[in-house]
This record gives C-alpha cells, structure tokens and sequence, in this order.
C-alpha cells in the first residue's frame, strides 16, 4: 500500500522536541531559518518542578520544561513575530476555521492530544494534551501533518485530529491554533539570546517560595529518600516510575532538554560572541548525562531489580549533585549574559 501524494511541499524536519521543533517548522516555512535548540532558548525552555497539585495519571506532575506554549510566546515575542492565537468552544467552529486558513496556503500550528492521533504506533499512545504538530494542507485523504517526532510527513483522518484537538483534561487544547501574521525583516537575534538566556536564569534560580528550578530538584531529592518509607514499596515505585517517565518520554524531559540547552548554548556563542558558552555547553551536556545515571537507576527501581532503600537514597544523591551543579551553572551563565 503507498502513501496519497502530499499536495504541497512542506519543510518538515525531525525534532527534539515537539513545541520548539513545531515553532522552528512554522517560521521555516515563512522564510526564517532558526534551528531547534535557539528556539528552546530563546523561549526559555528549561524549567523545574515536581507538585501534587497537578497529577499525571494520578500521580504528581513533575515538569522539566516551562508549560505548554510558553515556548513559542516567549521566543517569538523576543524575536518581535507577531503571532495569533485562536481556541474554541466546539470542533465544527475549529475545523471550519482550520480548513480556511489551509486554503489560503497558511500553515498552523495546533496543540493535540497524543492518544488520539492514529499515525502513533498503539504503543506510545497515551493521555498527554500537550503535543504540538503543524497542519499545512488538506485534501481527500485528510490533514496533512509535520510532526516533529516522525521522519515524515503523516496524514490524519479529520475526525481523529478533532478529538486530538478537544480532548478533555490537564492543559486541554480547546481546539488551539496558532501561526505568524507577521515577521521582521531583520529580527534582533542577538538581544532574543540574551533575553532568552536571562529568563531561563531566573527560572532555575530566583522564584521565590516555591520549589521550582534548582531549588525544585534539591527538594524532589529530599523527597524521594523518604518514598519507601512513607508510601510503602508499591507506591513509592510507581512514584519514581512517573518521574523517570515524565524525564524520559514526554516531551523529551530532563535530559533531553539538557543537552538541547546545550546545544543552543554552543549556538549562541556565534550569535553574541561569548566563547565562554562552549564551555558551558559542555558543562550542561555532562549535567544530561548524569540525569541520565538518574533515570537508570530509577529504571532498575520500577523493574524491581532494585527494590532496596539504597537505591533511593542513590537516587536522592543523584539529585543534590545534579542541583550543585546546575546552580553553578547558571550562575556562571548569568554572568555572562
């Protein structure tokens, strides 16, 4: 069986991530060539934050990103692209809206819901309302999509993409799209760096009260020691289950997002001429690498090759480590910029 053809070319790379590889893809096609990890930061992508205020499944959230969408407003208010922003209350409103601009030739960018997109394998569905994709054509065999975790280019049935797009839930889409109604012709990349660079600071060192950033990881630390003795083996699994998770397969995680901050660090150093940045570059891809020594020995936690004590009290090690490290890091960085 072979695919319908693609009515229109579109520049569809594979991507990192899903909200800066979606906003990279949106802005390459109207002419502004910016890679993936400038778009992470200059939207100040990276963040902390472990609560059970807002649960995943049942279990408390922890995010290593800033939320849904921050990423595109933040880069492309820095970048001064005018962007707009439209939801709705029902999906005929929504889709009749979409189908106008796709006529016009206008490609969008829309928030969905994972677990309803049918070109995912059944194995990596699941209830996640922030995944990003761009709609740029329709045609009889429905939507076509750029989604940045896939090689290609995909096309989805219209009544799939409208359940993706009004799934219930945590950050429920409501049926959000969004695309560039204008861009300058000389965007000052060099000050949307700097921005960039001092606001993820900030994030990860100067919130006050809360347990966010690098104070948010030095308190999961803390926390994850006590797990066995407080929840019992079960649940405290289940916990570092949801942690390595949330670390390793949504929306790229803790590490992921490490080393494309590194990445855009190494790319910065050209744009404002601080060679100081590779350094610290290669700092920030060392500091993935020990969230990755994190996650497998979370991993060992949930398959039970592991079930002791020590393997947490390793895991809380890991972290107070990793939020030395990352403090020193950003504030090295913050002196830079």
């Amino acid at each position: 069986m072979t695919n319908p053809p693609v009515p229109r070319p579109f520049p569809h790379q594979h991507a990192g991530h899903c909200e800066s590889g979606t906003v990279s893809a949106l802005l390459r096609d109207r002419g502004l060539t910016l890679g993936e990890p400038m778009w992470f930061g200059i939207g100040s992508g990276l963040f902390f934050l472990h609560t059970g205020l807002v649960r995943v499944g049942g279990l408390p959230l922890t995010a290593y990103r800033v939320a849904p969408l921050a990423i595109v407003r933040n880069a492309t208010r820095r970048l001064g692209i005018r962007m707009r922003y439209e939801r709705f209350r029902d999906g005929e409103t929504a889709a009749r809206r979409l189908d106008e601009l796709l006529s016009q030739g206008v490609a969008v960018g829309l928030q969905t819901c994972v677990y309803w997109l049918p070109y995912f394998p059944s194995t990596m569905r699941f209830q996640f309302n922030g995944h990003n994709v761009v709609a740029f054509a329709r045609d009889a065999s429905g939507y076509w999509l750029s989604d940045t975790v896939f090689e290609d280019v995909v096309c989805c049935p219209p009544d799939a993409l409208a359940r993706a797009r009004f799934a219930r839930g945590a950050f429920a889409p409501r049926g959000l799209l969004y695309y560039p109604e204008s861009i300058p012709a000389d965007p000052d990349i060099e000050g949307a760096v700097r921005s960039g660079i001092r606001a993820t600071c900030r994030q990860m060192l100067d919130i006050p009260m809360l347990p966010v950033g690098v104070r948010g990881v030095r308190a999961l630390g803390r926390r994850i020691a006590q797990w066995p003795a407080r929840l019992g083996a079960d649940r405290a699994r289940a916990q570092v289950a949801q942690v390595v998770r949330m670390q390793e397969e949504i929306g790229t995680g803790g590490a992921g997002f490490r080393f494309l901050f590194a990445a855009f660090l190494a790319q910065a150093a050209d744009h404002i001429g601080l060679s100081g940045l590779r350094d610290l570059s290669k700092e920030m891809t060392a500091i993935g690498d020990e969230w990755r020594q994190f996650a497998l020995v979370g991993a060992h936690i949930c398959k039970g090759t592991r079930p002791d004590a020590d393997a947490y009290r390793e895991l809380a090690a890991l972290l107070a480590a990793l939020a030395r490290r990352e403090e020193a890091l950003f504030r090295e960085l913050r002196a830079m910029a």
